[in-house]
């Protein structure tokens, strides 16, 4: 048998410095070139920064592989999990794993656990039936628990699947009226895909009664804000019967992060890309206001429209065509109201300072090639 290649251990607080001494070079590497594309340099220079680019390029990948783990750290004690419950609950379930050999940054993983562990709890708890109902619905008494990963270009999907009964949308629908949250005529209404939404509302369950392994009420919601921090997503599909899937989406690495650069009057702040749908310029007589709220009217629909910088609690004023990036905030397609846009970049993501942790709209700071800070913005936290 071949000896496994040699290996060392680095803590974690080391590889973070190395990471962040990259992201400087990065930063450095983007300024050298402003300055150069604005003085007329000499073509060698262009060159010579056309190879650093290169070079600094594979530098960002190799810091960025060594910060990976395979997603098998979180998910090696998931059937162990759904064993416990399983037996506490009087059920049977049989757990399979795809995909563990997939890596994530570090950071990502080790808040990844609490979500699936609460998924997998969740799924044996209210979806999986007992072995008589599941006979009586012609099922294998064992119920079924697949937990998979695949990539998908910067991201990985999980999904977290059951065969069990399939959440009561009908069910859901009545809390969600009971607990005011919907009109009645507009529950009647809703589509399956929105119903299960609701799964995500703070304090909404279905469960009959409240247990010490799930349906308190509290979860899923905390499991999409988990997920939407990282810069992630979760949505949930079920079939009435056969069972529930929940997807989740997450980015591979989270130092650095494809943004789009917008202006909010003097000041430039950046967008997550995987945030944005498309960008759209309107005449300011399309946006329409009602009862204080502001929407466009896009692709055939209305679309509430937020001015960015006074959600920011900054003034500036737009002048001229707004421009409106179309968004996914907490779940809703959003038009975000912006003066300018200023291109799409990589950036490197350095923490706040400590004077401005408690602000939750701000996910991080970077600088530009020409020395400005520029915020990140964390869309789902918009006051």
């Amino acid at each position: 048998m071949p000896r496994p290649p040699p290996s060392i251990r680095v803590p974690n607080e080391t590889l973070d410095r190395f990471l962040s001494t990259v992201g400087e070079v990065i930063l450095t590497t983007s300024q050298l070139r402003t300055a150069a594309e604005g003085g007329g340099a000499d073509p060698r220079l262009a060159g010579g920064l056309d190879q650093m680019d290169r070079v600094v390029g594979e530098l960002k990948r190799r810091a960025l592989a060594l910060r990976t783990t395979p997603l098998l750290r979180v998910m090696e004690n998931l059937p162990r999990v759904a064993r416990e419950v399983a037996l506490r609950t009087g059920k049977r379930v049989h757990v399979t794993l795809a995909g563990a050999e997939l890596e994530l940054d570090r950071s990502i993983l080790d808040r990844l656990y609490d979500p699936l562990v609460h998924l997998v709890r969740n799924a044996v708890d209210h979806g999986l039936e007992p072995p008589a109902a599941r006979a009586a619905a012609g099922k294998p008494e064992e119920g079924r628990l697949h937990v998979a990963a695949v990539r998908e270009k910067d991201s990985i999907r999980i999904a977290v699947v059951d065969d069990g009964a399939g959440i009561d949308l009908s069910a859901l629908r009545e809390k969600a009226v009971a607990n005011g949250l919907l009109h009645r005529d507009l529950a009647d209404d809703l589509p399956p895909e929105e119903l299960v939404e609701l799964a995500f509302h703070p304090g909404l369950s279905t469960a009959r009664q409240v247990s010490d392994i799930s349906g308190r009420g509290v979860g899923m919601d905390a499991v999409r804000a988990t997920l939407e921090s990282l810069g992630g997503a979760v949505t949930l599909e079920t079939r009435p019967g056969a069972g529930t899937t929940a997807w989740l989406r997450v980015p591979i690495a989270a130092a650095v992060q494809r943004v789009l650069l917008v202006g909010l009057g003097r000041e430039t702040v950046a967008v997550p890309i995987s945030k944005v749908e498309r960008v759209v310029e309107v005449d300011p007589a399309a946006i329409e206001a009602s009862a204080g709220e502001s929407f466009a009217l896009l692709d055939g629909e209305p679309v509430p429209v937020l001015d960015l910088a006074r959600r920011l609690g900054w003034d500036a004023a737009v002048s001229g065509a707004p421009q409106l990036v179309i968004a996914d905030v907490r779940g809703e397609r959003v038009a975000l109201r912006v003066g300018r846009l200023a291109g799409q970049q990589d950036i490197y993501v350095k923490p706040l300072p400590a004077l401005l942790a408690g602000l939750r709209a701000l996910a991080g700071l970077t600088v530009l090639g020409d020395g400005r800070p520029v915020f990140l913005l964390d869309l789902n936290q918009l006051p």
